[in-house]
């Protein structure tokens, strides 16, 4: 019976994560930047300024950069250290071309899932804001069933992809690296986990604020280093990747592309997996942000997939292509495994290299456990009610506790699936509401001080 269940959703999720999706995700990216006037030309400068600004006049419940780095908790993790090795592994070093053009295009469908998140938020009686695809589907669109599954496959699929994946990556690095055993590993997780997840929002953005940015900065100065150490092959892995992203055959070291089809696949699969843009996890934190208005934290958002998957996943993959070039025998004997090769990579920095990779896998990954847990909560209140989040996070607890002495592989495949199946309607609203979003752009981009006025209407459980 399980092996038969297991068949199913292994089946399932083939479907849900095959070419439909990729072109649905990825041309929603494309369709969004054009009708946004290449929104991306301002990330960079107003978005990231904004994010280290505060507005403690505005309404909301944490300041934009506690928003931002609760976004960024969840979606920084072990895709961007072991999901790059894996992309160039199954798609070669050209895959790597296809996950960071999937980051430049997906900044603006981040952009445009977090304006409609703050545009339709809402408050509750004790003043907690709420918000995210299932506000923008019920009040935007009057489709509250589709708002409704949307939380669902959220809510469950926080168990899985958010917490006990993440956990079992932590234990596994802890044993092989530290002899640490899985199951104490499981119960401090849990511990550490419930500390902070039982003080809400405003103890989640308060971690991430200061995990976020030492993890990052962290494994960083790591890549920097690996990168200098592999100087004179930067160039030309960078030739390496743009030729093996359009055409099949072998490159310099001994790299061999598999085509366009594959290239494409698993890179834009990699980076869609590793930033999130347009599965509508990230506007649910965006929607607690103390803004002024929808586009000053859109703005603040779409930075997210900027430094997770243009910056981050982008170092990471000429780490590892440079890595390849400098040691040819590596993609012979190694290149198969994803995890492997990132192992090699890193333990060209003597000591400190596994130790770099150890605390960055377990920072990312516990930092996903934060975020995920705060959106699973906000899903779990849609659906039902203030009454189901204590037994959600005693849930979730539960399941990190558990997670490093249980199989996972039919948790991750359920949990993949359903956060496939969340980017459903996050997208309708994204693209239905798509005149909405360019017309708060062209209001506020250029006034970005200005202050909407439209009251946040309040809700009762």
């Amino acid at each position: 019976m399980l092996k038969a269940i297991s068949g199913f959703v292994e089946t399932l999720n083939g479907w849900v994560w095959g070419w439909a999706m990729i072109i649905l995700l990825f041309g929603t990216h494309v369709f969004m930047t054009v009708r946004t006037g290449f929104i991306q030309r301002h990330t960079v400068g107003k978005g990231i300024k904004l994010s280290v600004s505060k507005d403690p006049d505005a309404e909301g419940e944490v300041s934009q950069f506690g928003a931002l780095t609760t976004a960024l908790a969840a979606t920084i993790g072990t895709g961007n250290i072991i999901g790059v090795g894996t992309a160039i592994a199954l798609g070669g070093p050209g895959a790597v071309l296809w996950c960071w053009l999937t980051g430049v295009f997906g900044i603006a469908t981040k952009y445009a899932e977090s304006l409609i998140a703050v545009m339709y938020r809402v408050k509750t009686e004790d003043g907690r804001m709420q918000g995210g695809a299932m506000y923008a589907l019920s009040r935007g669109l009057n489709m509250k069933w589709l708002g409704m599954l949307f939380a669902i496959f959220a809510g469950f699929a926080s168990f899985g992809i958010g917490c006990a994946t993440q956990v079992n990556a932590i234990a596994t690095v802890c044993k092989e690296t530290l002899g640490v055993p899985t199951w104490i590993v499981g119960i401090v997780i849990a511990i550490l986990t419930a500390i902070v997840i039982f003080g809400g929002i405003k103890s989640i953005a308060n971690v991430c604020e200061k995990l976020v940015p030492f993890m990052a900065i962290f494994y960083v100065i790591g890549c920097i280093v690996i990168l200098v150490m592999n100087y004179d092959f930067i160039f030309p892995a960078i030739g390496v990747i743009c030729k093996l992203a359009f055409t099949p055959g072998a490159a310099a070291g001994g790299l061999v592309g598999g085509g366009i089809q594959y290239a494409i696949r698993f890179g834009v699969a990699r980076g869609l997996f590793s930033n999130e843009s347009g599965l509508g996890s990230a506007p649910i934190a965006a929607a607690a942000a103390q803004t002024r208005n929808p586009v000053r934290q859109a703005l603040v958002s779409s930075t997210g997939t900027f430094w997770d998957t243009v910056v981050v996943c982008l170092m990471t993959g000429l780490v590892l292509v440079t890595t390849i070039m400098k040691n040819p025998a590596i993609n012979a004997d190694q290149v198969d495994n994803g995890g492997v090769l990132t192992s090699l990579a890193f333990g060209q920095i003597p000591v400190l290299g596994p130790i770099i990779l150890t605390l960055g896998i377990i920072s990312f990954a516990y930092s996903t456990i934060l975020g995920w847990a705060y959106y699973g909560e906000r899903c779990v209140e849609y659906f039902a009610g203030s009454k189901g989040l204590i037994p959600y996070r005693i849930l979730y607890i539960a399941v990190a506790a558990i997670a490093p002495v249980v199989a996972l592989d039919l948790v991750w495949l359920i949990a993949d699936t359903l956060n496939a199946l969340m980017a459903i309607p996050n997208l309708v609203a994204i693209l239905l509401l798509s005149n909405k979003i360019v017309a708060e752009t062209k209001k506020y981009i250029n006034n970005l001080d200005a202050k909407d006025d439209t009251p946040v209407p309040v809700i009762k459980d």
